[in-house]
């Protein structure tokens, strides 16, 4: 076995409803990279629903790259290809990213549901038109009313941006933003 072995992770979307037959073309694909030199081992693999892996490994780069440019391997693609799609190719040398700890970048939290978004606009909203109805608008009854309405939209626009939204999203916070509150929940029971 030599120090630098390659290993080459192939991602496919498959069509629905054809799974059954990429499984089975991955195996045969497996089954007749196993045929040629320097051949270590492979396997199938589904993420989730939406991709599936073909992955195999070779003692050397020079290996892997004759299988590749094979033309076996050229036939066998060319089956796939009413079935399946290349997503995605990765390679890499050695065995050291395998057993490393891979770091990755947490996934953005999710949008609230737009009810949540219109009540907490709703409740930024109302009260300082309703204020401005009861307190502002009364005085200002002789000026025009393309006048009134944008002096009404400035006043309550800039209230609700920098006054009234911030303080009511880190209010709501935990009610529009569920998963994070669960998430810092376990950490802090898994370090206390």
């Amino acid at each position: 076995m030599t120090s630098n072995p390659v290993t080459v992770t192939v991602a496919f979307r498959v069509m629905p409803g054809r799974e059954e037959e990429f499984h089975s073309w991955g195996w045969a694909l497996l089954g007749a990279s196993a045929r040629e030199p320097g051949f270590m081992g492979g396997g199938v693999l589904v993420d989730g629903e939406a991709e599936w892996h073909v992955i195999y490994r070779f003692a050397s780069e020079g290996a892997a790259l004759a299988w590749e440019n094979s033309t076996s391997r050229a036939r066998l693609d060319a089956r796939a290809e009413v079935f399946a799609r290349e997503a995605g190719r990765r390679r890499v040398r050695g065995s050291k990213m395998w057993f490393e700890r891979q770091t990755a970048t947490p996934a953005p939290p999710a949008p609230p549901s737009k009810w949540k978004l219109w009540f907490v606009n709703m409740s930024a909203v109302f009260p300082p038109v309703l204020l401005f109805n009861l307190i502002v608008l009364p005085y200002l009854g002789g000026l025009n009313a393309l006048f009134r309405t944008l002096l009404l939209c400035l006043c309550v626009t800039a209230l609700v941006t920098w006054i009234l939204m911030p303080r009511l999203q880190r209010f709501f916070r935990k009610w529009l933003y569920p998963p994070l509150r669960a998430l810092r929940g376990r950490h802090k029971r898994r370090t206390a």
